[in-house]
């Protein structure tokens, strides 16, 4: 995105401002305890892709056609929900740190959302509002919003605040992915 360097952050710390809905870079999909739910796109039947599959290619239960990986940031509404996410899921998992008054965090959506749609099935992008969740920002030392978060096998691979462009973002996940699957003990 032109103008837009890594680095601005807001502060983690109480709103300055008014907090106001902010949701127009994340998904309507749905997630449950087992995994996400999708809409398939064939025939509008709800399919969930378990945690353990993302990634992989599912077809749908009713259809037989197969379903396009999740292309959008979803939304983490629960503590219990995140915990599921990142301990089962079968690849990465990109937490975007946030807060709906923290501008940059307000500029780095759309470039979250270019990522998202350039995945194709290699990681999932999630959000978290530190203020809806603030015991998720407690416990992984969230100071300065945005902050990116990759997770892999269950574990938190690598950190950095700030907003960036979209390539930045890709390069960052990447390099966090690679470092933890190099560092992933043989079975």
């Amino acid at each position: 995105m032109p103008g837009l360097k890594a680095g601005p952050t807001c502060d983690a710390g109480p709103a300055a401002g008014p907090a106001r809905s902010y949701n127009g870079f994340m998904a309507a999909l749905e997630l449950d305890q087992r995994g996400v739910v999708v809409t398939c796109p064939q025939c509008g039947k709800k399919n969930r892709l378990t945690f353990d599959r993302l990634g992989q290619e599912v077809r749908c239960g009713q259809c037989k056609q197969a379903l396009p990986p999740v292309s959008v940031p979803l939304e983490v509404t629960s503590t219990a929900d995140f915990d599921l996410l990142v301990s089962r899921a079968s690849i990465p998992v990109v937490v975007d740190f946030w807060a709906p008054w923290c501008g940059p965090c307000r500029m780095v959506a759309p470039e979250l959302a270019k990522v998202a749609a350039r995945a194709n099935g290699r990681f999932l992008i999630v959000k978290v509002n530190t203020d809806v969740l603030g015991d998720l920002g407690e416990r992984y030392r969230i100071r300065s919003i945005p902050t990116l978060a990759v997770f892999a096998d269950g574990r938190l691979a690598a950190s950095e605040a700030g907003a960036r462009p979209a390539e930045a973002i890709e390069a960052f996940v990447t390099q966090a992915a690679s470092a933890a699957l190099a560092a992933k003990p043989a079975h």
